[in-house]
């Protein structure tokens, strides 16, 4: 099976009406044949797949505009998306991959780290070898400390890698200098409501990815509602029409609204917006934005703000062993040594809940995001791993010391080998002044 851009398996054809299986909509209460016809939430169903389709970004992807030159003649140089969600970062770097001859490598900072990275620039050198540049995607770029981006920097300074970085926040407080000067950074506007009218009045019409199939008429005022809800987030009004939908499939189904077919109106709208948005496609890109303000909160030592993102992933669906597995990476990578508890902690709630399950089990998972959120935090471990990891890559083979090697035999000891090693328990304190890095690292 295909992977998508991130790494995502792309979602089999569902089979249309007339091809032996069943119509791609039905009235049955629930997501309108979305998710359970489809397998997607429409948001991703409706997601731009060429540039033509990409509304409100005119000032990037207008007829002579820099970044459109750049995608159609395949010539894109390291780059920064910027812009709020929903407006197409994660779209544009789809089209691109989609587009380009250049070979494709994608990572999310939020869950790959140090390892991941030096297998890409691996991968790229390769590539570079055969005369293929590689385009490397990063998906939420500004959870990278300065450590690590410091490692992607020479990879792009030299050309290894074309860096096509996507951010929610400031670039110019979350990317360093150096990377941020050798990028071009395209800023990304919300939508207006017009350009949220069209996309919703083409979500309603098409019969391939939309809503075409289910026979549904809108009224002008509720979908000036859900342009008006939206602030400009094309991934928020394409849920909430999709859950209007539903509702007004509902209602023609059950008899609480007669007429010929069912209506998206304005209090479909209304109730749609106050109910639960539980369309969650935990492979795409809403997954990881949940994460990410998960993770960013308990960096930023906020226990109210990470246990309502904790509690949106949980109410959305997400798998809560995820979640537990992110809070012990968290303990070791960002609290560390400042705390060494928070492991311990972590990993006790992490075994409570698999001991409990749900729904009582969530209450295992908020002590681990209290304490992390409220615990001192420390990254020395993840700085002083990569440093090590580093120093290993540039020189690999440095000799152990003699006197750290160990001496069995007569001829070892006269080789030199323990010669002026200091047992540290026979000293004050058990600590030695002894040199334990190999010559050429000191």
């Amino acid at each position: 099976m295909e992977q998508d851009l991130f790494g995502v398996p792309e979602r089999e054809e569902a089979p249309s009406a007339g091809r032996g299986g069943p119509a791609p909509w039905d009235a049955s209460p629930g997501p309108p044949g979305g998710q359970a016809a489809w397998g997607a939430p429409l948001a991703d169903r409706m997601r731009p797949r060429a540039l033509e389709e990409v509304l409100g970004q005119d000032h990037l992807l207008g007829e002579g505009k820099v970044l459109r030159r750049a995608i159609e003649r395949d010539e894109l140089r390291s780059a920064v998306f910027w812009g709020p969600p929903g407006t197409g970062k994660t779209t544009l770097a789809r089209i691109i991959a989609a587009r380009t001859n250049a070979h494709v490598i994608t990572l999310s900072a939020v869950l790959h780290g140090v390892k991941e990275l030096r297998e890409a620039v691996e991968e790229a050198r390769r590539m570079r070898r055969r005369g293929l540049p590689t385009i490397h995607f990063e998906y939420e770029i500004n959870p990278y400390n300065n450590a690590h981006q410091d490692d992607l920097l020479p990879h792009v300074e030299d050309g290894t890698l074309v860096l096509i970085g996507a951010t929610t926040e400031n670039h110019s407080f979350e990317v360093i200098a150096p990377l941020l000067s050798r990028s071009r950074v395209f800023v990304l506007n919300p939508l207006d409501e017009g350009h949220i009218a069209r996309l919703l009045q083409r979500a309603v019409e098409d019969k391939e990815r939309g809503l075409g199939a289910a026979g549904l008429r809108t009224e002008e005022a509720g979908l000036r509602r859900i342009a008006s809800l939206s602030s400009g987030d094309a991934r928020q009004a394409l849920n909430i029409l999709e859950l209007a939908a539903a509702i007004a499939l509902d209602e023609r189904a059950t008899g609480r609204r007669e007429g010929p077919e069912p209506v998206i109106g304005a209090a479909e709208v209304a109730e749609a917006a106050q109910r639960k948005t539980l369309l969650y496609d935990k492979a795409g890109e809403e997954h990881y934005n949940l994460i990410s303000a998960l993770h960013k909160t308990l960096r930023s030592s906020d226990p109210d703000a990470a246990l309502y993102w904790m509690g949106r992933m949980l109410e959305a669906g997400e798998d809560p062993m995820y979640i537990l597995r992110r809070l012990v990476r968290f303990a070791s990578e960002d609290v560390g040594m400042a705390d060494p508890q928070a492991l311990v902690v972590a990993m006790a709630c992490q075994q409570a809940f698999h001991f409990i399950g749900l729904p009582e089990g969530k209450l295992a998972i908020a002590q681990a995001v209290v304490y992390l959120a409220t615990a001192p935090k420390s990254d020395a471990l993840y700085r002083g791993l990569g440093e090590a990891e580093r120093a290993i890559d540039e020189r690999p083979a440095e000799p152990v010391p003699h006197h750290l090697r160990n001496a069995p035999t007569r001829l070892m000891k006269d080789l030199g080998y323990g010669k002026g090693y200091q047992h540290a328990h026979q000293f004050e304190d058990a600590v030695v002044e002894m040199e334990g890095l190999p010559g050429g690292l000191r």
